[in-house]
This record gives C-alpha cells, sequence and structure tokens, in this order.
C-alpha cells in the first residue's frame, strides 16, 4: 500500500508531477489543468498543481486535493 493513497494518486507528492501535470479527481473525474487554472478558486492559468493553496480542494466537489490522480502525458 501506498500511504493510504490509490495507486497514481497525488498524495501530496510534488515529485510525482511536473510543472504542466493534468490531474483528476477521483470522485467526480473534475480536471484540474495547470495551462488553465481554476476559475472558482481565483488560481490563475499557469498554476501548477504543486503550487496550489494548502485550501483548495475540488471545485466541483469540494476533495481533498490529495487525492487527485495524475493523469499521463499524452
Amino acid at each position: 500500500m501506498n500511504g493510504g493513497f490509490f495507486g497514481g494518486s497525488y498524495g501530496g507528492d510534488n515529485h510525482k508531477i511536473g510543472p504542466a501535470t493534468k490531474l483528476e479527481c477521483r470522485i467526480c473525474w473534475h480536471v484540474y489543468d495547470p495551462k488553465k487554472g481554476d476559475d472558482y478558486w481565483q488560481i490563475p492559468a499557469g498554476t501548477p498543481f504543486g503550487a496550489l493553496p494548502d485550501h483548495w480542494s475540488c471545485p466541483e466537489c469540494d476533495a481533498d486535493k490529495s487525492g487527485f490522480m495524475v493523469m499521463e502525458e499524452q
């Protein structure tokens, strides 16, 4: 097991992601794209997932960011 997180989960480990990595909510499948930022939380475009504030949560379902899943680069 990996600290109680699903395989592929971000889990707060910034070493798993790069500045342009997209992550997907494991509950509602909302995708955080650093190129777009997050209008709901007023996060500007270009903000990497690892730089999101500690209080940030999924804008669709309020899930904690540690449970977001790292998406494969395409």
